[in-house]
């Protein structure tokens, strides 16, 4: 069992033990300290009785959070922007996680949050989580195992908020069973072992836009759900305030963005609600629950102030002038020179943070087409091994992203424990020659009289390649004109067509399309969800649609696969269940192999950095990190210890 002990005075660092039945995890630091220190402006509303004294709001076992640098100083201010209400994937969620468990600084492993501790039973299937004793929600309302319950029973399992169990909930067809074994600890059950299960807990569980944050305040949020209030005075509730449901009332008062009032453990509160304005301030969480090493509470920053823009041109601009004071989800590369070239008169650093990417741009193709003609030539491995070999990625890399990408298969990175040297580079040579001959070798030599090759058919062999007008992942437009531009030197008819980004999530669900053009992510931890390994969703991120719907409903819809990508899709069943790490890394390798050599997608770039700015008097902001969706951006830096100095 864990053991903990309290030894001396000051801070003291305590970790783990193995235990008997399975394993226990608290690979976080607990903070013991003779007397911890806070903000100014809180001490302030302790001398006026208008706060409970720190030590009254602090938990048994403060989290300790070590700086980047130094020790921080209390105060400021730090200035963000996004892009709309609908923006707090690049910026709120970042800043607004506190998961149960979280992922540490190198997003490697995932260490204790929330929940000081937890243990795997030794067949896989008991997870139980030790929460942290005595912390409270931002209004002085305890923390406890109730409002994991309270998520779990009241809306993750109420049809009226969650119609879709999340996927990583669900074992042997079923949700887990979770169960309140005391007021601290709540144990889940599985069917069957899932070894992804912590990781898509620190993954799902700190995206401040989802249902799977795993804990919810019930003290508050109880008089808004139809299980603790009768639904006719919820209707009746909702219908004053122009929503049609109880349900969509509820959604309403749990979000941070339309409601301010709903309590939170992060460690700055919403002052007002941001939809409907373009501004909204968040102020430090006097009962935070986090400290450094010297036993000051966190955060050190007293107010985050968040403005909308119009776009990423305005906020370019307004980083130039200095408005800005940090960054992190909006910069590509293509805004790197501008932003460089303004670096002094903004007073800011352009940091360049390691990407996840393992490409920012793949062609996926549609292995489902309707046209059988097309389908059989997309299904040819020799095909698309040949369009890989016909583009020019030194040309891409240097005339796109500044050599600053790596010409690259779409596949993990180096750094993923599922790498296999070698795979990043399958088919990525600039060989023309030899791209043509193969094309002529499996019966598309033939060329009309405009000069491009025809189809077994005898029609033109005609690709058009839909993609939306997004800049997350760089100068797409220009990269995929460049594409088509190499494609068609082979005799290849190629079309780019920039389309809405809203009809481009609606035809990517379709197989009405030759291609799914997306980024190749989750290259640090491909199988945490193997969304970039196979088709199993289906929608812009995962290709075949057909395939993945089959994947996606257990085979009730669809169509099933064959060959490699069938034995991929069984050996990742296998995967999940395995109890032992060194079968795991086994599988899991094998899976990424072969992915990357059947090349269902075809990779340009990647690993390519992403620009981060920072005022220079931002400080505990890590020089090198990375960013990752995987790792809600920059949450695993703890902005928590940034302070303006």
């Amino acid at each position: 069992m864990m053991s903990w002990s309290r030894r001396g005075t000051g801070v003291l660092l305590m970790a783990a033990a193995l235990c008997v039945a399975g394993m226990s995890y608290g690979f976080g630091v607990t903070a013991l300290a003779a007397s911890y220190s806070e903000a100014p402006m809180l001490a302030t509303l302790v001398k006026q009785g208008k706060l409970k004294p720190l030590d009254q709001r602090l938990p048994e076992n403060p989290l300790l959070v070590p700086p980047v640098k130094e020790i921080g100083a209390y105060g400021g201010a730090l200035r963000i922007a996004i892009l709309s209400p609908a923006d707090i994937g690049n910026v709120h969620s970042a800043l607004l996680s506190e998961p149960l468990l979280r992922w540490n600084r190198d997003g490697n492993k995932v260490v204790p949050n929330l929940a000081e501790a937890w243990s795997v039973s030794g067949d896989g299937l008991v997870y139980t989580f030790r929460l942290r004793k005595g912390v409270k929600w931002s209004d002085g309302a305890p923390f406890t195992a109730d409002d994991v319950m309270f998520w779990y029973n009241d809306i993750v399992l109420n049809k009226d908020l969650c119609p879709t169990t999340p996927a990583w909930m669900i074992s042997e067809g079923k949700p887990a069973k979770v169960e309140k074994v005391d007021g601290h600890t709540v144990r889940f059950t599985l069917a069957k072992p899932n070894a992804v299960f912590v990781e898509n807990l620190a993954f799902m569980g700190g995206n401040a836009d989802s249902n799977s944050i795993m804990a919810r305040p019930k003290h508050y949020l109880k008089s808004f759900h139809a299980n603790y209030t009768p639904k006719a005075t919820l209707d009746d509730m909702a219908k004053k305030q122009g929503l049609d449901s109880w349900y969509a009332l509820f959604q309403d008062k749990w979000d941070f963005r339309t409601n301010p009032d709903c309590p939170t453990v992060a460690a700055w509160r919403p002052l007002n609600a941001l939809r409907g304005k373009d501004y909204q301030a968040l102020e430090r969480n006097p009962y935070y629950w986090k400290v450094d090493p010297n036993g000051n509470q966190l955060p050190y920053i007293d107010k985050i102030a968040v403005q909308i823009v119009s776009n990423v041109e305005v906020l370019n601009m307004k980083v130039a002038a200095g408005e800005i004071d940090m960054d992190w989800g909006h910069m590509t590369l293509p805004n790197y020179p501008f932003l460089k070239e303004n670096a002094d008169k903004g007073n800011y650093k352009v940091l360049l943070w390691n990407s996840t990417l393992g490409s920012n741009l793949q062609f996926q193709f549609d292995l489902n087409h309707k046209d059988p003609v097309l389908r059989e030539i997309f299904n040819n491995r020799q095909f698309r091994a040949a369009l890989s070999l016909g583009i020019n990625r030194d040309e891409i890399n240097e005339l796109c992203y500044m050599g600053l990408a790596e010409p690259r298969h779409a596949t993990v990175m180096q750094g993923c424990p599922y790498y296999t040297p070698g795979i990043d580079k399958l088919y990525t040579a600039y060989d023309p020659k030899t791209a043509n001959a193969m094309l002529d070798e499996m019966g598309l030599g033939k060329k009309g009289k405009d000069g491009f090759r025809l189809r077994p058919d005898g029609k033109p062999l005609e690709l058009l390649i839909e993609y939306p007008p997004t800049t997350e992942f760089g100068p797409w437009g220009d990269a995929i004109q460049l594409v088509t531009n190499c494609w068609q030197d082979l005799g290849v008819k190629a079309v780019a067509k920039c389309i809405a980004d809203g009809t481009h999530v609606t035809r990517s669900s379709t197989n009405e399309m030759d291609f799914t053009v997306w980024a190749y992510g989750r290259g640090l931890h491909p199988l945490i969800q193997p969304t970039y390994l196979f088709p199993s969703v289906p929608n812009r991120s995962t290709g075949s649609v057909l395939y993945a719907q089959w994947y996606a409903t257990g085979g009730k819809q669809g169509e099933k696969p064959s060959g490699d990508m069938l034995k991929a899709m069984e050996m990742y069943a296998q995967y999940v269940v395995a109890v032992d790490e060194n079968e795991r890394l086994r599988i899991g390798t094998e899976i990424v192999k072969i992915a990357a050599e059947n090349m269902w997608g075809i990779g340009v770039v990647g690993i390519a950095p992403v620009p981060i700015v920072v005022k220079k008097n931002v400080i505990n902001v890590p020089e090198k990190s990375t960013r990752d969706w995987l790792l809600i951006q920059i949450a695993h830096t703890n902005p928590e210890q940034y302070f303006i100095k």
